[in-house]
């Protein structure tokens, strides 16, 4: 039986620091293999890339989710206890609940909500000389996501909650203070959630019919018991942190129209077909997360090669999406590809693969994908803006990554007339 190829390093955990989203990629290419064994974290483990891989990767008769996600990942950007951790029936039960708001209105009122206070944010902008479109549009998801989900948030609330989604999604691939950060983030949003829950439970808050809020609080698990308080506190923060993360697609995407300016008369001329183009290259394109993780369910064998029950396998995302097997001249950022693709759901895996209902682990893509197109018809359609000049460094040894200036932009301007009725912030 042939081995798997292997990385030579005794423990391949400094390399992943170091080359971040391309450590798969790097390795892979060096053993002229999509398939090699290494040492990460002290423990045996297999990393993957492409299409078969992916496949495979995503069958739940050889993997399994629970214990998969390294204790430090579960601790800051996943939790525990919540549904990217379960697997079988329990896992399709708890998945329903997140499936059950994914809804075509669902998702358009979410839209909406982000549109209103984007436009309340813009008027804010015009009176700045300078804003930083990362923390601004992170404070606009949480608005829109928290009276989307049910969920009460003081105005003086606002800013540290954004600052604990943003350190939660920030300590994803750190180690040190970063880390820290995202885990005393965590404690304080699963104890303000928790209590919010509480709340409801004993009819001293009501939450409304086909919120998030409301579908959490009310939630029960396969043996009909409420979910406890802690895990209902994860399940509603992962409606919540996730939304807050789109914010950087929707920066990549300011990115991608400043540095292929062409994009945007296209943008123009081709309406909502064309943003569903642009917006699948920038999730293809540019980095978003860089590998998920699952563990083997038994002893199998693929390719020849030895898979061992309990072993932790990793499937590069970002190596998947730039695999020159798959995409032609991948580097080179071109929305018209996706005219041309075939619609799989194991080649194009920028936030997983497979199917929503059974083994993909992220519900919240139509949302990902809604809201990129929302702000960039802001973008495109609805503010005029400038960028001044700066440091638009995107490294991929950042997890996860963004530009180094967060995209900095100045005499913004909207153009389209609001209504009388609109929000309005204060500088």
């Amino acid at each position: 039986m042939p081995q798997i190829p292997r990385d030579a390093l005794p423990d391949s955990t400094p390399a992943l620091l170091m080359d971040g989203y391309d450590f798969i990629g790097k390795r892979c290419r060096k053993l002229q293999s999509d398939i090699f064994q290494a040492r990460i974290l002290l423990r045996k483990s297999i990393c993957m890339k492409g299409e078969a891989a992916s496949r495979l990767f995503h069958d739940n008769e050889f993997f399994l989710r629970k214990n998969s996600a390294p204790a430090r990942l579960q601790k800051t950007l996943l939790g525990q206890g919540g549904v990217q951790g379960m697997d079988g029936e329990a896992h399709r039960h708890r998945k329903q609940m997140f499936m059950s708001l994914m809804t075509p209105e669902s998702i358009d009122h979410l839209s909406e909500l982000t549109a209103q206070h984007w436009r309340a944010y813009l008027k804010k902008w015009e009176a700045m000389d300078q804003v930083v479109l990362f923390f601004e549009v992170e404070e606009i998801l949480c608005r829109a996501v928290c009276a989307w989900a049910g969920v009460p948030l003081e105005e003086s609330e606002v800013a540290q909650r954004t600052q604990d989604f943003e350190a939660m999604i920030d300590a994803s691939g750190a180690v040190g203070l970063r880390h820290m950060r995202g885990r005393r983030a965590r404690g304080r949003c699963e104890k303000w959630l928790g209590e919010i829950i509480g709340k409801v439970r004993r009819r001293h808050l009501q939450a409304a019919e086909g919120t998030a809020l409301y579908a959490v609080a009310w939630h029960h698990d396969t043996e009909g018991e409420l979910l406890d308080s802690h895990t209902a506190s994860v399940e509603l923060l992962n409606f919540l942190r996730p939304t807050v993360a789109v914010s950087r697609f929707i920066i990549f995407s300011a990115l991608a129209l400043h540095q292929y300016p062409w994009e945007r008369e296209k943008l123009k001329a081709g309406g909502d077909e064309y943003s569903e183009l642009f917006v699948q290259e920038v999730r293809r394109f540019y980095p978003f997360f860089p590998f998920v993780g699952a563990r083997v369910r038994k002893n199998f064998q693929w390719r020849g090669y030895r898979f061992p029950k309990g072993t932790r396998v990793f499937l590069d995302l970002y190596g998947t999406d730039h695999d020159p097997a798959i995409w032609q001249e991948p580097e080179e950022f071109r929305p018209e590809r996706f005219r041309d693709w075939n619609g799989s759901a194991f080649n194009f895996i920028p936030q997983g693969g497979g199917d929503h209902y059974l083994n993909h682990r992220c519900p919240g893509e139509w949302i990902t994908k809604a809201l990129m197109k929302t702000a960039l018809n802001f973008f495109v359609n609805k503010m005029e803006y400038a960028l001044p000049e700066q440091n638009l460094h995107v490294s991929l040894k950042r997890i996860p990554a963004i530009p180094r200036s967060r995209i900095l932009i100045s005499d913004c301007r909207l153009i389209q007339t609001q209504s009388q009725h609109e929000l309005s912030y204060s500088g």
